[in-house]
């Protein structure tokens, strides 16, 4: 449990990372393979990946993110800091509408894959799915769901306690990413 335990503590939302250092195509075959060996709702596999890690396809993909809420005064990550590869996670509507939880059991496969690698991602649900479809020149039935991003991480991410019921994430004068986490005896009911 202890190897387990160590990959998800390590397993964080990292959104800075060292952009020249790239991700193999191989490598991201692996971690979707990790997400098609998961567990999925009725068995239907419903999910499908769109992988990126050249910096032309990257380029195209990046725009239509958007980076971290809590930080209104952060844009997203600037060039040098961008990721070095995307899934792009879709659900394929010629098999079902629904892919109920799915994409969170694959996206967590996929990341901790990653982060056994020394890599780290984060998932991005606010994307502008109709413009990103339409850049990668998608076909209707494939619906965006989310998009990972990925990469070597450029920052340090610390877990803390929970301070005055504030579950904002924030970043410190040396930019350390800070991610409160509620204590284990509040979340377990008695």
């Amino acid at each position: 449990m202890n190897n387990l335990k160590d990959l998800i503590r390590r397993n964080r939302s990292y959104r800075r990372f060292y952009e020249e250092v790239t991700i193999p195509q191989y490598i991201l075959e692996g971690l979707v393979d990790l997400a098609r060996l998961s567990p999925s709702a009725r068995n239907a596999q419903t999910l499908k990946y769109f992988i990126s890690c050249d910096a032309e396809t990257n380029e195209k993909i990046f725009p239509h993110l958007s980076w971290a809420g809590y930080l209104k005064d952060w844009n997203g990550p600037s060039k040098g800091e961008r990721p070095s590869a995307y899934i792009v996670v879709l659900n394929d509507t010629k098999i079902s509408d629904n892919f109920f939880c799915d994409d969170g059991i694959a996206i967590q496969s996929i990341l901790l894959g990653a982060v056994e690698q020394n890599f780290g991602g984060c998932i991005i649900g606010s994307v502008d799915r109709l413009k990103l479809c339409k850049a990668l020149n998608l076909p209707d039935h494939l619906k965006i769901v989310e998009v990972i991003a990925l990469g070597k991480p450029r920052e340090q991410v610390v877990i803390e306690d929970v301070k005055n019921e504030d579950i904002r994430y924030w970043r410190d004068g040396d930019q350390i990413h800070h991610v409160p986490k509620r204590p284990l005896d509040e979340i377990i009911l008695k």
